[in-house]
């Protein structure tokens, strides 16, 4: 009885894949871990006057700890992510049920039309809302002078309102895309069957489509939130447009950081803030995943 010769084993595979993966890895290296790295190096360090770049140890950490203008604006976040987010993922669920529905007119033109915003600059969309919710030159000075009223929505009071404005305006139509597909996934034929066993519209939408949007809306709640707490663009730009915003050089954590590190000369500083706020955003994101994935699992 003769056996069958071993099969000869093919060598440089490891190699292969490695030179594969090494344009990514040196890439990625570059942009994220190089300035990781570099970040947690000068957070050790301090600008003194006397004595110029002075080691100073875990010294920046624990002064932050205690600074309240950082909490100041780590609180600011919280609340408008408590707030903006369920708001735009609500608008962005109905639009993506009313696409799928089939009985919308337009339904092409209407999703680019509703994904277009997403594609305007940030800059650009700030500088726009900026220039129509003003009261010196948009359209609340028109109508605060055609009915003889002083509401501003770039007072203090309601500026933070008006961002999330903004930021609704932005990322609605990209979260909508994003349940519009996980929509389009859905075998039709599961429709056809609850059609036949007599459910109608909604019990449809409750008991099919909306099941198979937990894991895209997990996503979605993950990317708004890294976004919200990255917030920059809209407090940075609106003080030059609005002479009372109530927008101060700590009204975010990363607008804070900005102007300590190029602004105040506090680098050390701004680093370990920027640390300290990556691993917040990390934490309550990762936090979002797991309860997020344990609840689609016992569903």
């Amino acid at each position: 009885m003769t056996h069958a010769p071993a099969p000869v084993r093919r060598r440089g595979r490891p190699q292969t894949g490695l030179a594969f993966i090494a344009p990514f890895a040196a890439l990625f290296a570059l942009v994220f871990i190089v300035p990781i790295a570099y970040a947690a190096y000068l957070s050790l360090f301090q600008d003194k006057l006397v004595g110029g770049n002075v080691f100073v140890g875990l010294d920046n950490y624990t002064k932050l700890v205690a600074d309240p203008q950082f909490w100041d604006g780590v609180g600011r976040v919280v609340r408008f992510t408590l707030v903006q987010v369920p708001i735009m993922l609500l608008l962005s669920t109905a639009l993506a049920l009313a696409l799928d529905s089939l009985r919308l007119h337009g339904a092409r033109f209407l999703r680019v039309t509703i994904f277009l915003p997403y594609a305007v600059p940030a800059i650009v969309a700030t500088l726009m809302w900026g220039f129509l919710l003003g009261v010196k030159y948009g359209l609340f000075g028109s109508l605060n002078d055609a009915l003889g009223t002083d509401f501003d929505p770039f007072s203090p009071g309601t500026t933070l309102i008006s961002i999330g404005v903004m930021v609704t305006w932005a990322f609605t139509g990209f979260n909508m895309l994003i349940f519009y597909a996980a929509l389009k996934a859905i075998p039709r034929e599961l429709y056809e069957a609850a059609a036949i066993d007599g459910a109608n519209e909604w019990q449809i939408v409750r008991a099919i489509k909306l099941p198979a949007l937990r894991g895209s809306l997990v996503v979605t709640v993950i990317f708004s939130i890294i976004g919200t707490f990255q917030m920059f663009n809209e407090p940075q730009i609106l003080p030059t447009m609005v002479a009372n915003s109530g927008v101060t050089s700590f009204y975010t954590p990363n607008l804070y950081a900005y102007n300590l590190a190029f602004t105040g000369s506090q680098q050390g500083y701004a680093a370990a803030l920027a640390l300290v706020m990556a691993a917040i955003t990390i934490a309550v994101a990762y936090a979002v995943q797991i309860r997020g994935l344990r609840n689609a699992t016992d569903q």
